[in-house]
């Protein structure tokens, strides 16, 4: 059949168009058939086939069972249009070869692209006389093909062939545009149903990937499962993530997959060049169907057609993209784009989250290094033992809330037979207030050269810590000086715990109060003198251990205290001590110590 041209015609309203006078299938109307009495029956049957569905594969095998019922036929195709590359493809067919089912008819080429162009059926006895057929099949000798229209738009074609030569009349062109007038409809219904169903598993698959991006804080780890889950919505055969340098300047290769194989190849792009570095710059998605028609392509994988790259946002800044890549030309469609581009709002979030969690451990790991070595230098700076004296046994027990703590204790010699008893009380915790502790540490020791009493130490240590006062930063300290010749104890006090002594069954405190040091200058402090007596306990803490809470939100307190250290007073210092801190744990029982906790046990002998 000779090759019909496209007939220059006005437009029409609807489906309605007049076919020209010199065509033999005039009288048949590819959208609009007359149906006879007899066509009646067959329209039920087909009606029942279209209604019973909404799966398009099982509406395509319906129909051809329902045409093989009127059409002996024993090869058949139903070809649809590609809206975007305006070429059509084999949905479904029988009888044809793999090389045939892959192949693609562009608009006006072959019959089926033919007819398509038309939109006019063609009726063929014998192949060999139209110049318009390809001879896919050497065995064909003659074909029927129909356009397949829904709403005044073109979707496709049904095409059927024969070995035998004028194997095809005109009821049987009636019959199959009868049924290609109803199907076509039903097919777009089909494929509307198939694109919802995709788009709602798309979503639900969406929602997955951002939830399960979420959790995965490690950098590397989340490269390959942003990889891994892409699959599941796109067939790529090549993916690279690459992120912006710290200057905004170059991408770097931070994952790449080829081929179902994983690979890092060290790569770096200057944002200047490749379609990697235009999405940068024009802050949009890139879809090249066929990159070697594209001068800003880099040759990186020879076997690339088609590419996409998605860049990647956080906060109005682009950090890195997505780079999709395909053997196929025209592989990456609009949904592609729509899908990544919502889904590379996630991948930013989650890639900048996983640099952000990298960024603090390695903080913390530094950190941990930090206060490791200041606890090294809190403890070398701490006493290790009491000192031994003829009347006086003294035992110390110190215990930290945290790696390193504020609390601060020493003896100072001062003779033979003196000694300073220290217990201080930095404000605040970890670092900064064992650094403070370490300072006034110092400043301490080189005053106690003068021998200074306890009141007059506290004065002067008040406005040696004013003049290097640091914001927020102030000290309770309790100093207390043993003369073991007469048995006395001297002692001052800057808003540490007050201390207490068991004498003789009864529990004592010692009223003693002032001002914490560094809080207010020119301060002048109280000096009480205590006369000891042999078997006397005395025991002095800091607020962690009065400070101490249950699970019930109770504190240790001074009750508990002094009710222990009288049960204990028989005992040597050391036992004292580690009878108390005991006793603090266990009413603890497993509760968060959220303060340093300092013991100092004096027994006079």
């Amino acid at each position: 059949m000779p090759d019909p041209s496209p007939p220059a015609e006005p437009d029409y309203e609807g489906d309605y168009r007049p076919a020209p006078s010199s065509n033999p299938l005039a009288h048949l109307d590819p959208v609009n058939v007359r149906v006879e009495p007899a066509d009646l029956t067959y329209l039920v049957q087909l009606a029942d086939a279209l209604n019973t569905t909404l799966d398009l594969q099982t509406l395509l095998n319906r129909t051809s069972e329902l045409v093989r019922a009127i059409i002996n036929y024993r090869i058949f195709a139903i070809l649809l249009l590609n809206d975007r590359t305006h070429e059509l493809r084999m949905r479904f067919q029988i009888g044809h070869t793999q090389e045939v089912e892959r192949m693609r008819f562009p608009l006006g080429k072959g019959v089926v692209g033919q007819v398509a162009l038309t939109r006019q059926p063609i009726l063929l006895n014998d192949v060999s006389s139209s110049p318009v057929y390809i001879a896919a099949n050497p065995e064909v000798r003659s074909e029927l093909a129909v356009p397949l229209i829904a709403k005044n738009r073109l979707i496709g074609v049904m095409d059927l062939e024969s070995e035998k030569a004028g194997y095809f009349r005109a009821e049987h062109l009636h019959l199959l545009t009868l049924t290609a007038s109803r199907i076509a409809q039903a097919i777009e219904n089909a494929r509307l149903y198939a694109r919802v169903s995709r788009q709602a598993q798309t979503l639900t698959v969406l929602n997955e990937i951002a939830m399960e991006l979420t959790s995965i804080l490690d950098l590397d780890p989340l490269m390959e499962r942003v990889g891994q889950l892409l699959r599941r919505l796109i067939d790529y055969q090549m993916f690279t993530i690459m992120l912006l340098d710290p200057k905004g300047e170059t991408l770097v290769t931070r994952y790449a997959w080829r081929f179902g194989y994983s690979h890092a190849p060290l790569r770096r792009i200057p944002i200047t060049s490749g379609l990697v570095g235009a999405s940068v710059r024009e802050w949009r998605v890139i879809n090249v169907p066929d990159v070697r028609k594209d001068p800003r392509y880099l040759a990186m994988n020879p076997e690339t057609r088609s590419e996409m790259i998605v860049p990647l946002f956080h906060k109005g800044r682009i950090i890195g993209v997505l780079d999709l890549e395909h053997t196929r030309t025209n592989f990456f469609n609009e949904e592609h784009e729509r899908m990544l581009t919502t889904l590379a709002a996630q991948i930013a979030i989650a890639i900048e989250n996983a640099r952000l969690y990298q960024a603090v451990m390695r903080q913390e790991r530094q950190l941990e290094r930090d206060i490791n070595m200041a606890r090294e230098v809190q403890l070398r700076l701490l006493p290790e033992s009491a000192p031994e004296h003829t009347h006086a046994d003294m035992a110390v027990r110190f215990l930290p809330a945290r790696s390193i703590g504020g609390d601060l204790y020493d003896f100072l010699e001062y003779g033979p037979n003196q000694t300073a008893i220290v217990l201080g009380d930095v404000s605040g915790k970890a670092a900064p207030a064992a650094l403070f502790a370490a300072l006034v540490s110092g400043i301490m020791r080189s005053a106690a050269q003068q021998r200074l009493q306890p009141a007059a130490m506290l004065a002067m240590l008040n406005d040696a810590i004013q003049e290097r006062r640091l914001e927020s930063q102030y000290v309770t300290m309790l100093y207390v000086l043993w003369n073991d010749e007469n048995q006395t104890l001297q002692l001052a006090n800057s808003g540490a715990v007050q201390p207490m002594f068991c004498r003789a069954g009864g529990s004592h405190p010692i009223r003693a109060e002032g001002f914490p040091l560094g809080m207010f200058p020119n301060v002048t402090y109280d000096e009480f003198s205590v006369a000891t007596e042999p078997g006397d306990a005395f025991v002095f803490v800091s607020d962690g251990i009065l400070d101490a809470e249950n699970e019930h939100e109770e504190m240790y307190g001074e009750d508990r205290l002094s009710a222990m250290l009288c049960a204990q007073r028989e005992r040597t210092a050391g036992q004292i001590a580690e009878a108390i801190l005991a006793d603090v744990t266990r009413f603890q029982a497993g509760h968060d110590r959220f303060d340093d906790e300092t013991i100092i046990v004096l027994k006079v002998r």
